[in-house]
């Protein structure tokens, strides 16, 4: 039973144009609002302020996305998938303790992803207002993203096909607008020299905004390195330098207009419309939209593929999801998407415009790039990287992404500190999830099953017991063969002594590779007690019962007798039948616990049922299983007197 271990596809024309559809909707849409942005930090608009901001433009994208993750993250990869989630999976077998690093990066950039819709939308429809300023903007932006999300259950397969020739036409021509106004003003390709940037920075009084404003060319980034599995690296280098000549061209044209038109320009203009012919604006306002759509359906799956690896990484409940198509990696998670759906719609009525979101979004993006570098470090330590390269690294990237955070940092009181109370809202819920889980399997013991495997066989052939199943079925959390959990032995011998033919136990073990899935038998007494350990990738879901299925099939093609048991079915051929117990772990009121632990259990247990129960969640026949609550056993510190006996 094994699956496919990477979604690296080979370098081709097609698989470049899927990549622009996939991976650049973000970054790619970027060119409606940063100059806007940038006009309204900038204050007096100079020839040498728009150079000036030209080349931090250019500059970033060359030391943020292309370097940074083009060049070095990209190859982080884990079995060709990339993401925060994924390098941790990578990393924690030996830095178990990174996972809040993860978690804060994961949940930063899943808060900022409610804004990417929103304004990306808004800027796009906005431009309708230049040719009716009074077609209401705010509902068409509310019909567009409502549209988006309520499709997402139906799948996005046949739409998606449109999504790369849509960005392939769109990033053209983002590139001939931006030409043809770059010749009108040819003295902005002194951008290229980063001179001009620094010598912004560090002479106008309102430098450090202005850089928060850049930082928006650059917020798509980590959809490079978080969506690597869907085209694999070779695709998306050679896609990227086709998106970023694109870009550069439309900055500088942009740039270049600016320059042309200084003194006209007022605060409600917008350079990308105003560089468009009045007979193409239309034309560029319907492209635009679809580009927007594009973008908004990249940052609504890129919100699935962190919350599915949040599961599988025990740091979000486990809950529904939906695969309504068949192609790989598509899947719909109905939750999440009515969650961002209503944190979408709250930020559009509540910041009416794209020029207000504006000022929120990026800030928590920040955050999350700041702890990718943090492990992208520790993964080149762990790659015995020069140790030289990885302090130039680590020192680049600290004085980069700690200005834009810095730079960013007036956002919070500006609107920001919705991304930061939902970011922190996600933290707190995925570290109070992995840390109570921690807590509870800390007291779970474990016994040496060679110890009891007779009094099983024996139990097996009491005639005196009434036979409970034939298959008796139980999940265990031992990781290895030669132990078994203490209350699976309480439940089989101890609780109500259990009689059945065959004892199975079945052991989950989620693996730091993507998409493994493999399993071993092993028959701890031969027909009797059988063991099956399934080895599943992080990205893979854990529908335990359909797999089981699968093994016991596999075993009875191999000779196992699967025929029921009792005469009157046997001589019909009538399957065996399966009973399973699953065992509740619970932490008794009594136990004696810290008090930071008793309060991380108090939180967990209400945040676990807010999920799916594991019955549900690994598949399993509700109508076969027996849930049996077993308090964990913890040790007491408390003094407990021993008592006599009255003479």
């Amino acid at each position: 039973m094994k699956g496919s271990s990477s979604q690296i596809k080979n370098l081709s024309l097609v698989g470049a144009i899927v990549a622009l559809g996939i991976i650049f909707g973000d970054i790619g849409t970027s060119p409606l609002y940063v100059f806007r942005a940038i006009l309204a930090s900038i204050g007096d608009v100079t020839a040498d302020t728009i150079i000036g901001a030209l080349s931090c433009i250019v500059w970033t994208l060359t030391l943020q996305t292309t370097v940074k993750y083009v060049f070095i993250t990209l190859k982080a990869d884990n079995r060709g998938e990339g993401g925060i989630f994924s390098l941790f999976a990578l990393l924690r077998k030996n830095h178990r303790k990174l996972f809040i690093i993860a978690i804060i990066g994961g949940c930063s950039l899943l808060a900022d992803g409610v804004i990417a819709p929103s304004i990306t939308v808004l800027s796009a429809v906005e431009g309708l207002s230049i040719m009716n300023p009074h077609l209401p903007v705010l509902a068409i932006s509310v019909i567009i993203i409502t549209f988006l999300f309520f499709i997402q259950q139906f799948g996005t397969n046949t739409v998606g096909r449109s999504f790369g020739p849509i960005m392939l036409v769109w990033f053209s021509t983002l590139g001939i607008l931006g030409l043809v106004n770059l010749i009108d003003c040819p003295m902005v390709l002194k951008a290229f020299n980063p001179y001009y940037g620094v010598r912004l920075l560090a002479s106008h009084p309102s430098g450090i905004l202005l850089l928060g404003a850049v930082f928006l060319c650059t917020t798509g980034a980590e959809a490079l390195y978080t969506d690597l599995g869907h085209c694999g690296i070779k695709n998306i280098k050679a896609s990227w330098t086709f998106v970023k000549t694109m870009l550069i061209m439309n900055y500088m044209g942009q740039g270049a207009w600016i320059i042309v038109n200084a003194d006209s320009i007022d605060g409600s203009v917008n350079p990308f419309y105003a560089i468009m012919p009045e007979w193409f604006l239309p034309i560029g306002i319907v492209l635009a939209t679809m580009a927007a759509i594009v973008a908004c359906q990249a940052s609504i799956t890129s919100s699935y593929t962190l919350i599915s690896e949040a599961i599988s990484l025990n740091f979000w409940p486990k809950i529904r999801i939906k695969y309504p198509s068949q192609v790989i990696g598509q899947m719909y998670v109905p939750t999440i998407n009515w969650i961002v759906y209503g944190c979408c719609l709250f930020s559009v009525f509540h910041f009416r415009n794209s020029a207000a979101l504006e000022n929120v979004y990026g800030f928590t993006v920040t955050i999350t790039m700041l702890m990718t570098s943090t492990l992208v470090v520790v993964y080149l330590r762990q790659k015995n990287k020069p140790l030289w390269a990885i302090v130039l690294f680590s020192a680049v990237y600290l004085i980069v992404e700690g200005s834009f955070f810095v730079a960013n940092a007036h956002k919070f009181s500006q609107g920001a500190w919705f991304t930061t109370m939902l970011a922190t809202l996600l933290t707190l819920i995925m570290v109070i999830l992995h840390t109570g889980r921690r807590i509870r399997n800390r007291f779970i013991t474990f016994a040496k099953i060679g110890d009891y495997l007779p009094v099983i066989k024996d139990i097996s052939e009491d005639e005196t017991l009434p036979k409970y199943a034939t298959n008796l079925v139980y999940t265990t959390h031992a990781n290895f063969k030669t132990d078994i959990e203490a209350k699976v032995i309480d439940s089989i011998i101890r609780r109500i002594p259990k009689r059945a033919d065959v004892y199975w136990l079945l052991h989950v073990d989620i693996l730091d590779t993507p998409y493994t899935l493999e399993y071993k038998v092993e028959h701890l007494v031969p027909n009797k007690v059988i063991r099956i350990d399934f080895f599943l990738g992080f990205k893979m879901q854990p529908r335990i019962y359909d797999y089981f299925k699968q093994v016991v099939n596999h075993l009875g093609e191999e000779g196992l007798d699967l025929r029921s048991s009792y005469p009157s079915l046997r001589k019909h051929n009538i399957p065996a039948d399966f009973r399973i117990i699953h065992i509740e772990r619970r932490v008794p009121k009594q136990a004696d616990l810290s008090f930071g632990e008793r309060l991380v259990l108090t939180l967990y247990y209400p945040l676990k049922r807010m999920g799916l129960t594991d019955v549900s969640a690994w598949g399993l026949d509700a109508g076969n299983v027996s849930t049996e609550s077993i308090p964990l056993t913890i040790p007491s510190k408390t003094y407990i007197p021993e008592i006599v006996r009255a003479e």
